[in-house]
């Protein structure tokens, strides 16, 4: 699937994700599209998109965050949906820029200014139908079918309802006001109650931030084993 949706600088979420990889000189993959994440929804967040072209951008954002989410947690598993959503971005970035490529190139050869020119011999000349010889209504009605079954049926898709997901940094808002009151706890009680799976993750990120930026401690004694966070001391 190409998208079409031009704003002010990109024609939609994949030219501006296609231009983030070329500017870090990378190649097309998992890890590139991991790497440009963050450049990503920075964009997101800074610029102002049209609210109909919003859908397409986010939509780009939530596998490109599946992506990250892998690359910082190896041991994630996700659904055979997700794995297909992360192979189908890589492939669909592939295919538009062979596209974009080719534009480039046909706008090399318009600007060449090489003219075609039609046979005016031809002009004024009628279309005359000349079947195959033993050609019946038969042989007609079977090519008209194999015509009809290559063209696509259009599918309705079930309307979904967008659900609102918490922000990393209203995550981090919201952990930070809760170790102000425990001081010291653990990774499997600050998300008892997460709602699912990605409310795991973007909790799971918050502490990495947190850890960076030296508002917290973190220890584990074993691998798998339970994940204890400690506020520092001012």
């Amino acid at each position: 699937m190409v998208y079409h949706i031009k704003t002010e600088k990109f024609e939609g979420p994949l030219d501006l994700l296609l231009e983030l990889i070329e500017k870090e000189k990378m190649n097309i993959t998992e890890f590139s599209l991991a790497h440009v994440t963050d450049e990503y929804l920075e964009h997101i967040r800074s610029n102002d998109i049209h609210l109909d072209n919003l859908a397409e951008f986010l939509a780009v954002a939530s596998k490109l965050i599946l992506i990250k989410s892998r690359a910082l947690l190896p041991f994630l598993e996700f659904t055979q949906e997700e794995e297909e959503e992360i192979k189908d971005l890589a492939v669909q970035l592939a295919e538009y820029k062979k596209f974009k490529e080719a534009s480039l190139k046909l706008g090399e050869i318009a600007d060449q200014k090489r003219f075609s020119y039609s046979r005016e011999i031809f002009s004024g000349v009628k279309s005359i139908f000349y079947p195959p010889e033993n050609l019946n209504a038969y042989d007609l009605k079977k090519y008209f079918q194999e015509i009809l079954q290559e063209i696509p049926v259009v599918e309705k898709l079930e309307q979904e309802i967008v659900s609102e997901v918490m922000t990393l940094e209203q995550k981090i808002d919201d952990l930070q006001n809760f170790l102000r009151q425990k001081i010291e706890t653990s990774f499997s009680e600050l998300t008892a109650n997460a709602e699912n799976k990605i409310e795991v993750i973007v909790s799971f990120l918050a502490v990495l931030e947190m850890v960076k930026q030296r508002i917290i401690h973190v220890e584990q004694g074993e691998l798998f084993k339970e994940i204890k966070l400690k506020v520092y001391n001012n």
